[in-house]
């Protein structure tokens, strides 16, 4: 994970310690300038984005806030009803409850027996997959897949598809969001979500519905004492982190927000990220991959001053 500190938040995106030095001022432009020249003309955009703030969740937990970023491209109607579910001011005074080592991080209620009411929907239908368009600004990796016959990026969120359906989904990557469920696929109504916090369980796509990802704040969540209950749930009510709120950054005063910024995935520079993470260099390493996984893509995420 690559971290960008400021005295307010500490700034992450899955980038490791090689990228911080690609994207030093220099090395950066340099990089990107390369690219350009290589890639199609399509691609000359600007380079960052601010998030929206209609599609940004802030979870205020005693160490600080997580930045989440939502997809409704993916899961229109689930991201709808978290989205209600936060501005009935539902995740106050909830907790992070689950904690499993190389696995997931939990929150939400965890009492099944008086579990606390909502008026956002109780059930709503599965958003495994969705489907895709050509129009879609789906910029493809062209190393092969495991789990799906194409992955690359959209928007800035890793994403799986398969052409022969045309269907697309959001993959099980570390710092995604998903959406807890039981056994029956439509018992997920986003009243109880999770991250990963492990090696990447691909094995889940396209069995949970995947509602965006964390761009801030991930090392909070990390941290997180593991759960000695089954499947890391804590058997303790003491055990458990307070969420002291949670808002959309839409219903923020401006001066309150974080002033986040994703490098483009459909940009000269992203595509120079992946080539550096492809072909590492420098005197440490001694043998380049070639080859990148798409849970391995870093994404970067910078604050504006």
């Amino acid at each position: 994970m690559q971290a960008v500190s400021s005295k307010k938040n500490t700034i992450h995106a899955t980038v490791g310690a090689a990228l911080c030095a690609l994207l030093s001022i220099a090395s950066a432009h340099a990089a990107a300038a390369k690219a350009r020249q290589e890639l199609p003309p399509r691609l000359t955009v600007a380079e960052w984005r601010a998030l929206d703030p209609e599609n940004t969740m802030y979870i205020e937990l005693p160490t600080g806030r997580v930045v989440i970023e939502l997809a409704p491209r993916f899961a229109p109607n689930t991201v709808a009803n978290i989205r209600a579910l936060v501005r009935e001011r539902y995740f106050d005074g909830l907790w992070v409850m689950r904690a499993q080592d190389g696995f997931v991080v939990q929150w939400g209620d965890p009492d099944e027996e008086k579990p606390r009411p909502f008026k956002a929907a109780k059930t709503v239908a599965a958003e495994f997959t969705v489907p895709y368009t050509k129009n879609d600004s789906f910029t493809r990796l062209k190393e092969r897949d495991v789990y799906a016959p194409q992955v690359g990026h959209v928007d800035g969120f890793p994403v799986a598809r398969n052409p022969a359906t045309r269907q697309t989904w959001l993959p099980h990557c570390y710092a995604m969001i998903g959406v807890a469920r039981d056994n029956d696929a439509d018992t997920g109504n986003g009243s109880q979500l999770y991250t990963v916090i492990g090696h990447a369980p691909r094995h889940l796509d396209r069995n949970i519905t995947v509602v965006g990802r964390i761009v801030a704040g991930m090392p909070l969540l990390t941290v997180m004492p593991r759960g000695t209950g089954a499947s890391g749930f804590y058997e303790k009510a003491e055990q458990r982190t307070p969420i002291a709120s949670v808002r959309m950054a839409a219903d923020v005063p401006p001066a309150e927000r974080s002033k986040l910024e994703v490098m483009r995935s459909d940009s000269a520079a992203f595509q120079a990220v992946i080539d550096a993470q492809r072909n590492r260099g420098g005197p440490w390493s001694k043998v380049a991959a070639g080859a990148i996984d798409l849970c391995n893509v870093p994404i970067p995420v910078r604050e504006q001053p």
